[in-house]
């Protein structure tokens, strides 16, 4: 029962966060938003049930299968991706220094926020 309590909390999350996206026009995906949403929620409540953690850790648990369809993806359109690599390399390298610096700055100033203390 709880693993029905919990894949319906964020099947509710996700559909939310879908409705959202499609009536607002977003540029943000649904389950996006939906996870934003079960954030917020789990942050009102100050915990995660019971329920939601049994779900989540048996997601978790085969976590690695949901790379399969992507590797495959890969191999099928490995023609695609060699005519464009330079411009993929690039972006990977750009963005995982932006999000080095944003991560950086916002470490450094959570720490000045709480007065240098550890």
């Amino acid at each position: 029962m709880p693993l029905i309590v919990g894949m319906s909390m964020l099947l509710a999350c996700q559909f939310v966060g879908e409705l959202l996206a499609r009536t607002l026009t977003l540029p943000i995906p649904g389950p996006v938003i939906g996870m934003v949403i079960l954030l917020c929620a789990l942050g009102v409540r100050g915990k995660v049930p019971s329920s939601l953690r049994t779900t989540g850790e048996g997601l978790l648990r085969y976590l690695t299968l949901l790379f399969v369809p992507a590797g495959v993806g890969l191999m099928v359109h490995a023609r695609l991706i060699q005519n464009d690599l330079i411009a993929i390399v690039v972006t990977l390298i750009v963005s995982t220094a932006v999000t080095l610096a944003v991560t950086a700055w916002v470490m450094n100033w959570m720490v000045q926020r709480r007065g240098g203390r550890s």
